[in-house]
């Protein structure tokens, strides 16, 4: 623990270990030999003795203490401390009173190890979060005129040549020009497989060059990169407070003067109410006001938000407050976007249907070489999806049937490649596909060789995701769609989405989701996932916006509560959980916190009298440790 305390937590260290061994010493002295009861005003040497630990231990409390007065600021719990010991010691003025300096100093010292704790375990908490986003890099290797120059990436403008050696961070968004590399995305992602990049692979900044030397041709300047935008957004995200956090707030400002004036209270109240001396009722208010320190409270809570946005972030998952992180622990339903969410955005091959006898690589690669000149996405996807290569000799002559298909001379074969209608022109009986999607007839020299299956291909991990958020207990799934019904309702049905609606256009989603805010029950929230600039105002109106980040466009990035920097729905269940077990540790903390002070409370009221300055320490310092120590499990949630 000593190598990573600040230079200020050093020196408190120190003053902690000094003034403690003077206390051993002096309670030794005083308890175990009775030494100052031999000695002339024993009393008061003692007095003064146990005042040397108590001011090398709490002169910083004291001088806070008068800060605050001095300021307008009294009420915080340094007063709370200065008032409890000082009146501890105070106490020797009273005839009838035991002494009680040595509690005094016990508590200064006890309060400053619960500081220097509390100091740490928020540094360590912090220093967890830096080092996790320390993704940054500090310069690029700009190509210019044939040179290779190192400069600040802020000053590497859009379309220019970098090139990234192995070890290094990529530093801003681009497309691979040459070379091939692996990329270590786990500080964006969370995902710990390599990424394989290639000549027009999309890199983002922030990323790590794994093995070979690539060239990169910038897309965006440094203050827009992905890197940029995640800091940014981990950054602010403290500005976006929970209700729990604010009510905290609101109840430490009010909480401390009520208790000072409680204690005021308790110490006429014995006296004159109950015939309680004097001596007893301060010991009961000096008690009282030790052990209602809110410390436990404002520390905890904001670190357990702290840390469950750290954990959930060095998993790939931006939240921009705990606000976002508490509605998301409530979320009742998930309304999902198709097209690039819970599917690819692109499309591909997903079936080739043969008559038996026919390789189906044989017709792929008849149908490739008919298209091999074409720019629409479906032939692109086509001759992706083709494991060989397209010999573009071999293709003597093309002829295009708008709307229909077209027609090619490949290695002197007759190639039809089309819909229904150009089977039907070439008269050519063809089978009905179950499959939904886009069907490519393909005949060769008049007669039919098979089909091949075109659709947007559904994410890998889409099935799982949904799965995962019912077992979570989320009510409804609902997938809303621009797509055809039949298209819309065999997604819905491969992935076990409960509901779904089609042929929407972005106003229609806007609608959709006013439709679900107003059939939620109680505190239940509704959340949106996407990732097109025309979901940008669902995500708005939804309780919770949740965006794809890798794939996603900046408006819907800019417009979400939620990132998922790796596009991969599995993490909105991963999310929820975090956010659950976040709350879960905020209430726990407040209910510990709270029950137990307010029993301490109790137990020193004067007609009571059992509680004393040790069962305070522990009422104070005891239970902010153990709330702090629940609050860094938030840290610990992994996916």
């Amino acid at each position: 623990m000593a190598k990573n305390l600040t230079k200020k937590q050093s020196k408190l260290l120190k003053r902690i270990i000094v003034a403690f061994s003077l206390f051993v010493v002096l309670e030794v002295l005083s308890v175990g030999f009775h030494v100052f009861d031999a000695l002339p005003y024993g009393l008061w040497i003692q007095f003064a003795l146990f005042l040397v630990p108590y001011l090398i231990a709490g002169y910083d409390v004291l001088a806070g203490a008068w800060h605050g007065i001095t300021h307008g600021q009294p009420l915080d719990e340094n007063l709370l401390m200065v008032i409890a010991t000082i009146g501890a010691f105070a106490l020797v003025f009273f005839p009838d009173a035991e002494p009680h300096m040595a509690e005094g100093a016990a508590v200064m010292l006890f309060f400053q190890v619960g500081e220097l704790f509390e100091s740490y375990a928020v540094g360590k908490t912090r220093r967890s979060i830096a080092d996790m986003m320390d993704i940054a890099p500090e310069s690029a290797n700009l190509k210019k005129d044939g040179q290779i120059v190192e400069v600040d990436p802020d000053t590497v403008e859009v379309g220019s040549l970098i090139v990234v050696k192995p070890g290094e961070r990529v530093p801003l968004d681009g497309v691979v020009e040459e070379g091939s590399s692996q990329l270590d995305t786990s500080a964006l992602t969370g995902e710990s497989v390599p990424r394989v990049v290639q000549a027009g692979s999309a890199v983002i900044s922030g990323c790590v060059n794994m093995t070979g030397l690539i060239t990169v041709r910038t897309t965006s300047v440094y203050g827009e990169s992905t890197v940029q935008r995640i800091l940014e957004l981990v950054e602010n995200a403290s500005e976006k407070k929970a209700r729990t956090e604010n009510f905290i707030t609101r109840f430490a400002r009010y909480y401390t003067p009520i208790v000072v004036g409680l204690a005021v209270v308790i110490a006429f109240a014995g006296p004159l109410l109950f015939g309680e001396s004097w001596s007893a009722s301060v010991r009961s208010a000096l008690v009282f006001l030790v052990v209602s320190c809110p410390c436990a409270l404002v520390i905890s809570v904001p670190l357990s938000f702290f840390g469950g946005i750290g954990a959930a972030s060095r998993n790939g998952v931006l939240v921009k407050g705990s606000s976002y992180l508490e509605a998301l622990g409530n979320v009742g339903t998930v309304a999902f976007d198709k097209t690039g969410t819970l599917t690819n955005g692109t499309f591909g091959v997903v079936a080739v249907h043969t008559p038996e006898g026919i390789d189906p690589e044989y017709v792929l690669s008849y149908a490739a070489h008919a298209e091999a000149n074409s720019n629409h996405p479906i032939a692109i996807s086509l001759r992706e999806s083709y494991a060989g290569v397209v010999d573009e000799s071999c293709i003597e002559h093309v002829e295009e049937h708008g709307g229909k298909g077209v027609y090619a001379l490949v290695s002197a074969h007759k190639v039809l490649v089309g819909n229904d209608r150009l089977m039907d022109e070439a008269r050519i009986e063809y089978p009905n596909c179950e499959l939904v999607g886009t069907i490519l007839h393909v005949a060769i020299d008049g007669e039919y060789v098979g089909h091949i299956v075109i659709a947007d291909v559904v994410k890998e991990d889409a099935k799982e995701a949904i799965a995962a958020l019912h077992a979570s207990g989320a009510k409804r799934t609902v997938m809303l769609t621009g797509d055809r019904e039949e298209v819309a309702a065999a997604v819905a049905d491969e992935l076990g989405v409960a509901e779904y609606r089609a042929q929407l256009l972005p106003q229609d989603k806007v609608a959709i989701i006013e439709e679900l805010l107003a059939q939620v029950d109680g505190k239940d929230k509704v959340a949106f996932v996407g990732d097109g600039v025309n979901d940008a105002p669902v995500l708005m109106r939804a309780d919770i916006g949740i965006a794809m980040g890798a794939m996603g466009s900046d408006a819907a990035i800019e417009a979400a509560d939620i990132v998922l920097m790796d596009d991969r729905p599995t993490k909105i269940s991963y999310a929820i959980r975090v956010a659950r077990k976040t709350m879960g540790i905020v209430r726990q903390n407040i209910v510990f916190a709270i029950g137990v002070k307010v029993l301490i409370m109790i137990l020193a009221l004067p007609f009571i009298g059992i509680a004393n300055m040790w069962l305070a320490v522990f009422g104070d310092v005891g239970v902010s440790v153990l709330a702090i120590l629940n609050a860094m499990r938030t840290l610990r949630m992994k996916q």
